[in-house]
């Protein structure tokens, strides 16, 4: 955000206002235009059921809400959480009249309580580009606001040797990704998230088995 400092130089999480105006645009191109397709695929394997309560950490313009939406009633509601004002301009647009969406200007790597338990908590392409120890903060977060037994699903980059990925998926890659994203692929998230207390894990591959849907239950 112009004229705003960001807390973590090295971060590709806090956007500067070009790329914050063209998101969407942006994710289509890092992703060889494979984006639409994974994210439609991630959102149906999440399993939403039609009155679950969602919160969706570091929702960026809605795009992924829009999707998951579609999946709930009247009784469903989602609560989507980023501190970018193009970002929410970007939201309130998609859900003009929707009583069902709602956007909270709340940054997600510091703790918060927003005072309600949700059923799934979702975040998407956020949790790489922090700091490992901040991502402590992000995971705290996700628990403290599931229901007993709720799901965490996190659609983020798997674990994989980068050496081994296809030339140019490697050079989009180190092109486009800030230094946190070359550690986080190389961590175990499922000993991680287990530490937290979370278990059950279903991992979903997409897009040549570079992104995964792990997701994770509330133990407790």
């Amino acid at each position: 955000m112009k004229g705003k400092k960001k807390l973590y130089p090295d971060s590709g999480v806090e956007l500067n206002p070009f790329i914050a105006k063209n998101y969407d645009r942006v994710m289509n191109a890092g992703t060889l235009g494979m984006y639409k397709s994974f994210i439609y695929k991630a959102i149906h394997d999440m399993n939403i059921l039609p009155g679950d309560q969602i919160l969706d950490m570091g929702c960026g313009s809605g795009r992924n809400d829009y999707i998951m939406s579609k999946y709930l009633n009247d009784q469903g509601q989602l609560t989507g959480l980023d501190i970018s004002e193009h970002m929410e301009k970007h939201f309130h647009r998609k859900f003009k009249g929707d009583k069902r969406m709602e956007f909270i200007n709340q940054r997600i790597d510091v703790p918060f309580n927003l005072q309600k338990k949700y059923d799934k908590v979702f975040i998407s392409f956020v949790i790489h580009g922090f700091p490992h120890e901040v991502r402590n903060n992000v995971i705290q977060n996700a628990y403290n606001h599931l229901k007993p037994g709720g799901s965490f699903h996190i659609l983020d980059f798997a674990e994989f040797d980068m050496d081994k990925m296809p030339g140019l998926h490697r050079f989009i890659f180190k092109k486009i990704e800030c230094k946190y994203a070359f550690d986080f692929i190389e961590r175990d998230w499922k000993e991680i998230l287990n530490k937290s207390s979370f278990d059950n894990f279903i991992e979903q591959f997409y897009f040549k088995k570079y992104v995964r849907l792990l997701s994770a239950q509330k133990n407790g």
